[in-house]
C-alpha cells in the first residue's frame, strides 16, 4: 500500500517502512506524527480525494532534524562591476513512515 501525503507545501509518495526528508516541523526527535493531509491511496484500486481523503491518516516517527546542502545564490548585474553572494541552507526534519491507514 503506498498513500500521496501534503506537508510544507509539497507532495511526497510514502510507502511503509520509508524515509523522508520534509520541511522542518515542530516535533520532538522519537516522538510519533500523524498526517492527516492524503491526497491517494494505492492498494489494489485507487482511493482518490478531493482534495483529501476524508479518515485517512498516515503515521510517522521523526527520526533527526537537519539542515540540507548549501544553495548559492550569485547575482551580477552588467557593465556595473556589481555582484552579490549568499547562501541558503534549508532546515528539514527526517521522517520514517510507520503505517498509512485509509
Amino acid at each position: 500500500m503506498y498513500a500521496i501525503i501534503e506537508t510544507g507545501g509539497k507532495q511526497f509518495r510514502v510507502v511503509e517502512g520509508s524515509k523522508i526528508r520534509v520541511e522542518k516541523l515542530r516535533a520532538e526527535v522519537g516522538s510519533e506524527l500523524v498526517l492527516d493531509k492524503v491526497l491517494l491511496v494505492g492498494e489494489s484500486g485507487l482511493n482518490l480525494g478531493t482534495p483529501y481523503i476524508q479518515g485517512a491518516a498516515v503515521k510517522a516517527e521523526v527520526l533527526e532534524h537537519g539542515r540540507n546542502e548549501k544553495v548559492l545564490i550569485f547575482k551580477k548585474w552588467r557593465r556595473n562591476d556589481s555582484r552579490k553572494l549568499k547562501g541558503h541552507r534549508q532546515e528539514y526534519t527526517a521522517l520514517k513512515i510507520t503505517s498509512i491507514s485509509a
